[in-house]
């Protein structure tokens, strides 16, 4: 037996909350200028039309972050690893809080972007790796629930910390929170194997693409998030426009606290992970895509009532996050000398489903109303379970040929 995995092995529920903690609190990093842009833009006199130029650096951080950084957990020690990047994300924090011109601002926000995703996304495969194959589900859908929620009260925080003493106390209170967080967290993690790969950092980078080809789970349930992320953001980049317009005219504080129903989704998260232990990843991939095609039916009579549309939100984001546990369960059962490589490949796919399901939206919006944004949702939703129909059995087939406990691909 690897050493990874004698090391592997049933997790403490402290252990599981403190890997959810220190991710929800990572990730939310990336989140908090979201409600603070118009004070951004006040501050650094930046005009409306550019002030998004703040969240794109952000997000090109997450991207770069995923591509270079998060796969460095295949080939160094993971705590040591997390202690540097936790360092880096106070400094990137405090660059923030102390920023008096918009490009110092904007570096800033890379390095948040960065070091936040590095962070969030490095937890999630040292969880993985950590816990014992039987239990890895489990795990792995309680850190994404810690995720998820750091995800939602990202702009609560940030909302209410700006109301009571300004942006910069967003960042400087985050740090803060970081800071405290650096030592439970190198106290309290399980230790990572001695015998680490001896490759090359350009060698990690090029065994990604083999990885890619290799992986046919990868591959399936990549394209099943890409899809599901799409919807995602399909909704929430539309939900702003009517919300905003007569008749409600809600403020975007109230349109915000929508996103808090979704709490209910990260609690069925982790579910999703221990069914996908049990040998249930299929069914439980079935169940959540069709809550996902069947929330739009409530989510088109938001017209007609708010309690429809709570509804409607409460079934994506179960069957969203239901499917984002149940495919990083599924994805991580293979390779575990590869874990954190196939965490930041599967986010890429996550990254440009994203990206896509925001780009037309408004325009959709604009000329087919709300009824316009539900058909598009629809469409994509049905389309990512014609995706699983077609592909459930490949996977299986694809192992057959394959091993999926193989070891490293190019080793």
């Amino acid at each position: 037996m690897s050493a990874s995995g004698m090391l592997s092995r049933s997790l403490g529920r402290g252990t599981r909350l403190l890997f959810a903690m220190a991710a929800g609190l990572s990730v939310a990093n990336v989140y908090y200028a979201q409600p603070l842009l118009d004070r951004l833009a006040h501050d650094f006199a930046i005009s409306r039309a550019a002030i998004g130029l703040v969240i794109t650096a952000t997000q090109i951080g997450c991207g770069m972050a995923l591509v270079f950084l998060v796969p460095l957990g295949d080939l160094l020690d993971r705590r040591r690893l997390m202690a540097w990047q936790l360092w880096s994300l106070v400094l990137a924090l405090a660059v923030v809080a102390a920023a008096q011109s918009p490009g110092v601002l904007l570096a800033g926000m890379l390095g948040v972007g960065l070091m936040g995703t590095a962070m969030t996304q490095g937890l999630i495969s040292y969880a993985a790796s950590a816990a014992a194959p039987v239990d890895r589900g489990r795990v792995v859908g309680t850190t994404q629930s810690g995720v998820f929620l750091g995800l939602l009260l990202a702009r609560v925080f940030a909302g209410g910390v700006n109301d009571l003493a300004g942006w910069r106390a967003v960042y400087i209170a985050s740090a803060t929170l970081m800071l405290v967080l650096a030592f439970p967290l190198w106290r309290w993690l399980p230790p990572e194997p001695s015998n680490r790969s001896r490759k090359s950092y350009l060698w990690l980078l090029g065994s990604m693409l083999t990885l890619l080809r290799e992986e046919r789970t990868l591959r399936v349930r990549g394209i099943l998030a890409l899809l599901m992320w799409a919807v995602f953001n399909i909704f929430w980049s539309a939900l702003v426009l009517p919300l905003s317009a007569p008749p409600y005219g809600f403020s975007h504080t109230v349109i915000g606290a929508f996103g808090l129903v979704g709490a209910v989704g990260a609690l069925a998260a982790s579910r999703a992970g221990h069914w996908a232990d049990r040998g249930l990843g299929e069914r439980t991939s079935a169940a959540a895509l069709l809550l996902l095609l069947l929330a739009w039916w409530p989510l088109s009579l938001m017209p007609r009532s708010l309690w429809l549309l709570l509804l409607g939100i409460l079934l994506l984001d179960m069957g969203g996050q239901a499917l984002h546990v149940t495919n990083q369960s599924m994805i991580l059962r293979a390779r575990p000398e590869a874990h954190s490589r196939l965490v930041g490949l599967y986010m890429l796919f996550y990254a440009a489903g994203s990206g896509l399901g925001a780009l037309g939206t408004t325009a959709i919006f604009a000329y087919g109303g709300w009824n316009g944004v539900c058909i598009l949702g629809t469409m994509v939703s049905l389309l990512a379970l014609v995706c699983w129909v077609v592909t459930r059995g490949k996977i299986e087939a694809g192992c057959a040929g394959h091993p999926c406990s193989a070891q490293d691909p190019v080793s």
